[in-house]
């Protein structure tokens, strides 16, 4: 017997439903043309006779060992973590009203913006306050995070307590005194990144280069110099573990942050393949800069003198990961000091503000100025009485 006509169901070929029956529709041909694109000329650099090829290659090399695998090892790390620990975070916002603020700032300054989405979905859903809505964003740090542990762990540990304590004390400040409520009534889930839902053939194609990479990268770090065998080995781990990390991210259906019920290892091959590229952007541009335009940045930054840190906290509050992670670099490789680190670590709001725009943009407008004062307060006590530090 033939089905009715209204008892067929036709999946377009380009669209995909997740549990709920919402459509998942992949990103926008044109970002993924642009990504493509970028890619493209990389490649094209690398393969270029003379300075150009042999900078870009160093620098694709440099970028790998010494930052994209230990990234990488701690996302996987972290978010397998947070399988096998997970709990009703919302539930325990309901029933523990007195601890929101300090446990949205926990949340927050876990690396990632994960946590920091979990308390902006339970703001606009009426779980928890303006305070912690502010608390979370002040102690995010976003990816950048992920990046700092992986390569100044001795940095990361002042940087990501000091963000979680001003994240209390403003979140309680904030609700001592603020009354404002910004509510929005959609449904919070609509606003979450889309799922990719299994493990892919190239999440585990980005860890098969990764994992001589990270013996490399731990080898770096013991001061072991590269010739020889060992040069061959980083240069051919290096440019596999680009080449698919770049794949990754040209045609990549997220933008930038994965669905924290993915699995672990699709989300670090997602996460670290986008903190990758801005990384090797940053190690590009300090390079082309220096080699080809005879710009000294490291003199430049020296310039702007006590400006820094209210630049790196102008940058924090550009929507986004980012330039979060390009500041966090410019500071790796010496060229910003820490106070404008920390100033852009404890303003800026990661991918988080986005989800906070799309429901709440005022209660999100609002917060983010609240997080630029505990921001500037810090960074210029850094700056101007403790500047040795780390």
């Amino acid at each position: 017997m033939a089905l009715a006509p209204e008892t067929i169901r036709v999946r377009t070929p380009r669209s995909r439903q997740d549990r709920t029956g919402r459509s998942l529709r992949p990103a926008p041909a044109t970002a993924r043309f642009e990504r493509i694109g970028v890619a493209v000329l990389l490649l094209l650099a690398v393969a270029m006779p003379g300075r150009l090829g042999e900078i870009t290659l160093a620098s694709l090399v440099d970028a790998y060992v010494q930052v994209s695998v230990f990234v990488y090892a701690t996302l996987l790390a972290f978010f397998l973590a947070e399988d096998i620990f997970d709990f009703d975070i919302g539930g325990f916002f309901r029933q523990s009203r007195l601890l929101q603020i300090p446990v949205a700032s926990f949340l927050g300054a876990l690396p990632g913006c994960g946590g920091a989405i979990i308390v902006v979905a339970s703001y606009t859903s009426g779980n928890v306050s303006m305070g912690a809505v502010v608390a979370t964003l002040t102690a995010t740090m976003g990816d950048a995070a992920f990046l700092l542990i992986a390569t100044r762990p001795d940095a990361a540990v002042i940087v990501l307590p000091l963000a979680m304590v001003a994240g209390v004390v403003t979140g309680y400040v904030v609700d001592l005194f603020d009354r404002s409520h910004f509510r929005h009534s959609g449904d919070p889930s609509a606003h979450m990144p889309r799922r990719i839902w299994r493990i892919r053939l190239r999440d585990w194609a980005f860890a098969v280069p990764a994992l001589p990479g990270l013996g490399l990268g731990i080898a770096a770090l013991f001061q072991v110099e590269f010739t020889g065998w060992l040069e061959l080995a980083a240069t051919v781990a290096a440019l596999a573990g680009m080449a698919i990390g770049f794949a990754i991210w040209a045609i990549s259906p997220v933008r930038n942050l994965t669905h924290p019920d993915d699995p672990a290892l699709t989300r670090a091959a997602e996460e670290t393949s986008f903190i990758t590229v801005w990384v090797v952007a940053a190690f590009l541009a300090y390079e082309y800069l220096d080699q080809f335009a005879g710009l000294d940045l490291a003199a430049a930054f020296k310039a702007a003198g006590p400006l820094l840190p209210l630049i790196a906290i102008g940058v924090g509050f550009i929507p986004g990961c980012g330039p979060q992670v390009l500041v966090t670099t410019l500071y790796i490789n010496g060229l910003i000091p820490f106070a404008a680190l920390l100033g852009n670590a404890i303003a800026n709001d990661g991918d988080a503000l986005f989800p906070a725009l799309a429901l709440t943009p005022r209660a999100a407008l609002i917060a983010t100025l609240y997080s630029a004062i505990p921001a500037v307060i810090l960074a210029y006590t850094f700056f101007y009485f403790l500047p040795g530090i780390p």
